[in-house]
């Protein structure tokens, strides 16, 4: 399977995305701590399916310029370099399908664009007012939120140990090599806690707009950061159709560890009515 890099100027960064495929076009938008290297598994089954996948490196990720303000890295502003890779390349309408932040931003997307994407997968993160209202159980599983507020403390402890942090969230995984060799160049781990310092008010408090396109919600029953509740709630902010599947046993990394229960259901959704 062939994968085009490209490097598009976007909003005045360098933004790395990765193409694969041909047919309807499909955007993939990643979180914390990942890029776009996130989705090579699911890659096969999304390209056979007959879809254009387009992979970009968010903002602060991967081969992607990093802004060195945190005011850079609203909500806002990410959502808006989504619609100007779409435009760049000369996409119209595209489905979405993300993952972590990069759900909340598809959630944004979701609700302002609703004419530049058919429809939307988020995996893990349900709506953010979802989200903010799930609960005591939730805003334990979110202690991680507030402690990344403290620029330069935060940074030391998440680099202690060797990164044992991401360790544990990620059971030693594979993937770990590479966030620990992502996060490790100058001024990055900054950059990604950024995203959580930008949009701490939005978090806590919620505020966004419901959903106008059709939306499937996935989220692993042992997910380590997110409720299930957040999710299954997030059919209250949607003014389409909201579908939830919730996996048995699965963790928070679902494009990594559990492409084979997700993979139909997401291309049976996302092919729909076409």
């Amino acid at each position: 399977m062939d994968i085009e890099a490209r490097v598009l100027r976007i909003n005045g960064l360098d933004m790395h995305i990765e193409i694969a495929g041909a047919g309807r076009p499909l955007l993939l938008l990643h979180g914390f701590p990942d890029s776009c290297l996130l989705w090579r598994a699911m890659l096969p089954g999304l390209v056979a399916a007959g879809f254009r996948v387009i992979m970009p490196d968010q903002r602060g990720f991967g081969l992607t310029t990093a802004p060195t303000r945190t005011a850079d890295y609203t909500v806002e502003q990410i959502a808006a370099d989504a619609i100007a890779v779409l435009d760049a390349l000369g996409i119209g309408r595209a489905a979405l399908m993300a993952h972590d932040w990069g759900a909340v931003i598809g959630w944004r997307l979701a609700a302002d664009h609703p004419a530049r994407f058919s429809r939307f997968v988020a995996l893990s993160v349900g709506h953010p007012d979802a989200l903010a209202s799930a609960g005591l159980r939730q805003k334990l599983k979110s202690w991680y939120v507030l402690f990344f507020q403290w620029r330069g403390v935060a940074e030391r402890l998440v680099r202690a140990g060797n990164f044992r942090m991401l360790r544990r969230m990620a059971d030693d995984g594979p993937e770990l090599a590479r966030w620990r060799r992502d996060l490790d160049r100058p001024g990055r781990l900054t950059a990604a806690l950024d995203w959580y310092r930008a949009n701490f008010a939005a978090l806590v408090k919620g505020g966004f707009p419901p959903a106008r396109i059709p939306v499937l919600g996935i989220i692993g029953s042992e997910d380590v950061a997110l409720t299930v509740a957040q999710m299954e709630n997030s059919g209250r902010h949607v003014d389409a159709t909201f579908e939830c599947r919730v996996l048995a046993g699965a963790g928070h990394w679902l494009p990594l560890h559990d492409v084979a229960e997700i993979e139909a259901p997401v291309i049976a959704f996302l092919t729909e009515s076409e």
